[in-house]
C-alpha cells in the first residue's frame, strides 16, 4: 500500500504544495525540531506532515528528499514521531562546512545529534524501516544501493507517525521537496545492508 498525498495529516500550520507525485513543504524562518543536550532550548516550530501508523506491524517508507539549501541546518526531513519529546528525526541537512549530509536526531526529552556521509548531488533516496524491534535508517544515491546510517531498538508505541517536514533553524525558510514516496507493510530482510 503506498501512502498518497491526501492520506496524510497535518501536526501543525504549515505550507505545502502538491503536485504530480511531488510533495513540496515549505518551512518558515527559524523553524526546526531540536531539543539542546544540555537541556536549555526546546524547538518544536518545523512543520510536520504526519500519517499515523501502526508500530505493532512492520513497514518500510521510502522518500527522494531534495531541499533547496540556503544556510547552514537548512533540511528535508523524515521523522518517526510520537510527541515534541520522542522523536527520531533523519534530515539531509546542510552542516557548519556548507557540505550537504545525512543526519539522524533521536529525542527522549533532549536531543543527541549524528553526522553521517555527506552528499555531494541535490537529492537523496531515504529509508527508514521497521520490523517492530529495530529500526533502521538508510540513504541511497540511486534508489538501489542502500547505505546504513542508524540502527535503534524500536521503543515507539503501538500508534506513531512517520512524518516529512523541511527546516530552517537559523534562516528564512526553505522549500524540500519529496518524491517518489511509498509506505509498505514490509520489513527489509537485511538491516545491516538495508534491503
Amino acid at each position: 500500500v503506498e501512502a498518497r498525498a491526501e492520506d496524510l495529516a497535518y501536526l501543525v500550520e504549515m505550507m505545502h504544495t502538491v503536485k504530480g507525485d511531488t510533495i513540496t513543504i515549505s518551512s518558515g524562518a527559524k523553524s526546526d525540531f531540536f531539543n539542546a543536550p544540555d537541556g536549555s532550548m526546546r524547538t518544536a516550530t518545523a512543520p510536520l506532515l504526519l500519517k499515523e501508523l501502526d508500530n505493532t506491524k512492520p513497514f518500510t517508507f521510502i522518500a527522494k528528499v531534495k531541499p533547496h539549501f540556503v544556510n547552514t541546518y537548512d533540511a528535508g526531513t523524515l521523522y518517526i514521531f510520537q510527541d515534541e519529546n520522542s522523536w527520531l528525526k533523519f534530515a539531509f541537512e546542510m552542516d557548519e562546512r556548507k557540505k550537504p549530509r545525512l543526519v539522524t536526531v533521536r529525542t527522549i526529552d533532549t536531543s543527541d545529534d549524528n553526522n553521517h556521509d555527506a552528499i555531494t548531488q541535490a537529492d537523496v533516496y531515504m529509508k527508514i524501516s521497521s520490523d517492530t524491534k529495530n529500526l533502521g535508517f538508510y540513504y541511497s544515491l540511486d534508489g538501489h544501493m542502500w547505505q546504513l546510517v542508524r540502527l535503534c531498538r524500536n521503543i515507539y508505541p503501538s500508534t506513531v507517525f512517520i512524518a516529512i517536514s523541511s527546516q530552517s533553524p537559523i534562516g528564512n525558510g526553505i522549500d524540500a521537496e519529496f518524491t517518489e514516496i511509498s509506505l509498505i507493510e514490509e520489513h527489509i530482510e537485511n538491516f545491516r545492508l538495508g534491503k
